[in-house]
């Protein structure tokens, strides 16, 4: 570093999940180029129910240099494979959204096309069986495979994922603050943020402020004002309410979703306990109802007291305002139906790093940065929608409403071209990758009215042995594979865990 280089300023607003993330990827990767201070109390509490994620966290874990086995110990992390989906298209069915892919795809057309081809040819079996990822799920297996074939994620304790966090990020030289943020001064002549005043009378200045103080929003919003696209109208629900539990049963690999007459109900296996939660919309299900109908379902004895959370799906409209970049809560809500909310962070944090300012902050670079960071949410926002949407549930007022709700134009148009032809385009980098998007499609109750004809290409012994090689290939792959709960015991089991 050239001995003129002033290190940028940075002051990270908030701890928890969104807060440590930050600091420890920036701390990490710019290491002297910054000089970074992340200020939190201890008097607030966090969210801290982002206990289920999705696969691209292995990848943000391998930049910070993370020790697979050890972050699982710490955060007494389980393997995930997907979210079985319970009650969405009808009371009492059920469907899954695996991670990976499902059969083989050709370069023209994806796998659906071949299966479906292979339905009307009198090939009666489920889209299920060429998925290994979902198999295994079922099975209750898991191992890592030396191709790394099987796609997972995981389930994690989040409180102590922060605190994992934040170890790296003081190690990497990040230094923290304990205090409660009093006020945000505004520099008069620029409005960017100059200093943040604490409680205690410290007064914390900065070059960029990075806002992860939750719903609260005190820098993006308190003091920059920068507005709030409300969602509900498309995604109704507003509150959740969320309990610890103790394990009843050896922890599944993967996430459960039951749906109910006014929202759904999420249950997340960790090594030592259990992660409970109902979401509703409050328009039809009262709080106290709420509360009741989550403790009387509860599989295991509940160990913390239950947590309510209310919130309004939505974005800023701006997510960097001058100096400041909100990630996290404070940047806006999608409901945890598909396990996005620590993904959402990663992306910023990691487009953060991508644009860091050497200067001054080039409006240009927020400007990008707004518009990506926006598509991102609006591809998962329409994923969410889907859900709700293609639904034969007409059993309660909430579910009737779901299904004539209008939908965004870009939702309309992947259904109805699914629905149409059995293919899915995905624009740029999203999210969700094609399998994503025809398993919960299939599920949820869309059936293609036609698929591509090149299926038709295979003869009836050809497309015969093609599906049976696939099926046979995902069977002898699952029986090979160890117990999910005895695999994870051996490999990161944590401290005071015993193994199942």
């Amino acid at each position: 570093m050239s001995s003129d280089y002033k290190p940028r300023r940075i002051v990270v607003a908030g701890g928890g999940t969104a807060g440590w993330m930050t600091a420890a990827a920036l701390a990490k990767t710019m290491g002297d180029a910054i000089d970074l201070t992340l200020v939190e109390s201890d008097a607030i509490g966090t969210v801290g129910v982002g206990e289920a994620t999705i696969p691209p966290l292995i990848n943000f874990n391998r930049l910070l240099g993370i020790n697979e086995a050890e972050f699982m110990r710490e955060t007494q992390a389980t393997f995930k494979l997907g979210i079985e989906f319970e009650n969405w298209k009808r009371d009492g069915e059920k469907y899954f959204h695996s991670f990976g892919s499902t059969g083989r795809d050709h370069w023209s057309a994806g796998f659906q096309h071949f299966w479906g081809e292979g339905l009307l040819r009198g090939h009666d079996y489920s889209y299920d069986d060429y998925c290994l990822e979902l198999c295994a799920a079922y099975a209750g297996k898991f191992a890592h495979l030396p191709d790394n074939r099987l796609n997972y994620a995981y389930h994690l304790n989040a409180t102590a994922f922060a605190a994992f966090l934040r170890r790296i990020a003081e190690g990497a030289g990040a230094s923290r603050v304990e205090g409660k943020i009093a006020h945000v001064e505004l520099d008069g002549e620029s409005g960017n943020i100059a200093a943040i005043g604490l409680e205690n009378g410290q007064r914390l200045e900065g070059d960029i402020f990075v806002d992860c103080t939750g719903f609260r929003s005190l820098l993006i919003e308190g003091a920059l004002h920068v507005g709030y696209d409300d969602w509900s109208h498309h995604l109704p629900c507003d509150s959740a309410i969320a309990v610890q539990t103790e394990l009843s049963a050896s922890p599944v690999p993967y996430t459960r979703a039951i749906a109910h007459d006014a929202g759904w109900q999420w249950r997340i296996p960790l090594q030592h306990r259990g992660g409970n939660g109902i979401v509703y919309c409050s328009r039809y299900l009262s709080k106290d109802a709420a509360h009741d109908r989550l403790m009387s379902t509860l599989e295991g004895k509940a160990i913390s007291e239950p947590r309510a959370i209310p919130f309004t799906t939505g974005a800023r409209r701006k997510q960097w305002h001058r100096n400041c970049i909100a990630i996290g809560l404070s940047s806006g809500f999608l409901e945890p139906l598909e396990s996005t909310s620590i993904h959402l962070i990663q992306r910023a944090v990691i487009r953060l790093l991508r644009m860091m300012p050497a200067g001054e902050v080039s409006e240009r670079d927020s400007a990008e940065f707004n518009d990506q960071q926006l598509t991102d949410m609006i591809q998962v926002r329409d994923f969410l929608i889907l859900h709700y949407k293609a639904t034969d549930r007409r059993d309660s007022a909430f579910w009737r409403q779901c299904a004539t709700m209008d939908i965004p134009d870009s939702l309309t148009q992947k259904m109805e071209l699914f629905r149409e032809t059995g293919r899915v385009f995905r624009k740029n980098d999203e999210l969700f990758v094609e399998n994503s998007w025809v398993q919960v499609m299939l599920g949820q109750g869309i059936l293609p009215q036609a698929f591509h004809p090149v299926a038709k290409k295979m003869s009836d012994e050809e497309l015969s042995k093609f599906l049976e090689m696939l099926r046979t290939n995902v069977a002898r792959t699952v029986q090979g594979l160890p117990a999910h709960h005895a695999y994870v015991a051996q490999f990161c089991g944590a401290k005071g865990v015993a193994a199942a």
